[in-house]
């Protein structure tokens, strides 16, 4: 086993992994692991992640979620097997986002791939590096075309002196985004931590509340975890782990609840182990007035707390909530697109705050658990858009002429381009904290400065009218010409070499 320097070309934001985007086509590839006998995996995939209504929301790589997950995790080793671009292009990805760990890479070649040495290779790795002074848990991924070609990870031994061995298929082409990646994962460690606490007593947390806790589904900022905790407090609850979880013994704690919040509402996996641990499930999150006084009531109802004790809380946060709101107002129309699954919550935070949102786009599918929040946005007018194209969030930003575009790179692009002020929605909006009173006005200062660079794009837009676009862009003696033949007859060439390796096959 090798290590991967954490070095690749830049990664696009959204990548097409459909016919003619990916390493093959997507049919292709699911036909070779169906026969390779994944179909039950995949099948549970399909169901988990229903991609509809088109083939699949245009994403980065999705097991750079899951990467991501196992690599937040302490004595936690994670192992990649797939192709060299892939893992190299994963690693870099993941480094740029603040990992400081080594990832493990099993390479192979078509011999290896084909006789079967892949998975014996990738057998020897976890027996060298499973080692329980160092680590609890070794994560194996499959990539694309491990997975299509049948790697059979599950016949990777449960645990090796002590070390929990976990594997996991996430090919692009069976799990739609990568935020839904970070559910696989989620899943299958609680899958493994509640079949331990069956058979018998497990390590206990480093902390535990006196109280019944209330377990936090999906990833949220740093700070909205204790400001929930302040709010289920007068319910005598307490805010216990957030999955996915920092080091394996919290999972016990999580499936160890009395009411589980799904704060991020695509986390189906995960939710099928905590409803076979008898846990309940509610969804939405305390955010604004109107969302922390609805998500109070249910966490209540479910754990059956008296209405005093619920109305304790909503008389102590809700007016605080309030006043943060009307103290830092956001004015303006705002169209919010992004692919972390916390679009709803964000877009119910702006209308609160004042602002006109018509449009929501998620790359994330509807599910049960996002209900509340539709169901309040649709009666405020907005358009919710589940497993939203990019090309939906564009025509989105043409149609509605927002004064900011919330959304990813290529949103943000267009819309600047447009001489339209844009925020990139993962590392400006999502990476902010959102609940109770510190989330009321979280969203302000970032929103309104942005909102106030209108008159600078009027006057570089101004500055460089008549300077042309494009091929045409600068200053030219001899103004170039477009010439559409030579595109249309070069664009004939790339799609039949496309053809031409797709029935070669990968």
């Amino acid at each position: 086993m090798s290590e991967v320097a954490p070095l690749a070309p830049r990664t696009p934001d959204r990548l097409d992994l459909g016919a003619e985007g990916g390493c093959s086509s997507t049919s292709t590839m699911d036909e070779a692991a169906r026969a390779a006998g994944k179909t039950e995996i995949l099948d549970r995939y399909a169901a988990d992640y229903p991609k509809g209504p088109h083939d699949q929301p245009q994403s980065m790589c999705p097991a750079f979620g899951s990467l991501r997950v196992g690599l937040r995790m302490r004595r936690t080793a994670t192992i990649l097997s797939g192709s060299a671009c892939c893992v190299y292009g994963l690693t870099f990805t993941s480094h740029f986002y603040g990992a400081r760990r080594t990832v493990g890479y099993v390479p192979f070649n078509s011999e290896t791939l084909v006789t079967g040495k892949l998975f014996e290779d990738i057998r020897d790795a976890v027996y060298q590096i499973a080692d329980p002074a160092l680590y609890d848990t070794v994560i194996v991924t499959n990539l694309c075309v491990p997975t299509a070609s049948g790697v059979p990870l599950q016949l990777l031994p449960d645990e090796i002196d002590g070390v929990r061995i976990i594997g996991i298929d996430v090919p692009g082409f069976g799990v739609p985004t990568h935020a839904e990646a970070k559910d696989v994962l989620a899943g299958a460690m609680l899958n493994y931590a509640r079949k331990e606490a069956e058979q018998g007593p497990v390590a206990a947390p480093k902390e535990r509340s006196d109280r019944p806790s209330v377990t936090l589904l999906g990833e949220m900022f740093p700070a909205d975890p204790p400001g929930i905790g302040l709010m289920l407090e007068p319910l005598g609850l307490s805010a216990g782990p957030v999955v996915p979880t920092r080091e394996w013994r919290e999972l016990y704690s999580a499936l160890d609840c009395a009411v589980v919040a799904a704060i991020h509402p695509f986390y189906t996996a995960s939710v099928r182990e905590f409803e076979a641990a008898g846990r309940s499930v509610v969804g939405s999150a305390p955010v604004g007035r109107d969302g922390t006084a609805a998500w109070l009531d249910a966490i209540g109802a479910a754990c059956g707390i008296a209405q005093d004790k619920i109305d304790a809380s909503k008389n102590r946060f809700l007016p605080a909530i309030a006043g943060a709101l009307a103290a830092k107002p956001i004015k303006g129309r705002i169209t919010v697109s992004g692919y972390e699954g916390s679009e709803l919550l964000v877009a119910r935070l702006l209308i609160e705050s004042g602002a006109d949102v018509p449009y929501v786009g998620t790359a994330c599918p509807r599910t049960r658990w996002s209900d509340p929040d539709r169901e309040w946005l649709e009666a405020k007018g907005v358009r919710v858009q589940y497993r939203a194209s990019l090309e939906q969030d564009i025509a989105a930003v043409s149609e509605f002429g927002p004064d900011l575009a919330i959304g990813t790179t290529p949103v943000v692009q267009h819309a600047k381009q447009r001489s339209i002020p844009a925020l990139y929605f993962t590392n400006l909006i999502s990476a902010r904290p959102l609940m109770g009173p510190a989330g009321a006005g979280s969203l302000a200062m970032v929103v309104n400065a942005a909102l106030a660079n209108q008159g600078r794009f009027d006057k570089m837009t101004a500055f460089f009218e008549g300077v042309g676009a494009g091929p045409t862009a600068g200053v030219w003696e001899d103004t170039p010409k477009d010439r559409p033949e030579f595109k249309a007859k070069f664009a004939a060439k790339r799609i039949a070499a496309a053809k031409a390796e797709e029935a070669i096959g990968v």
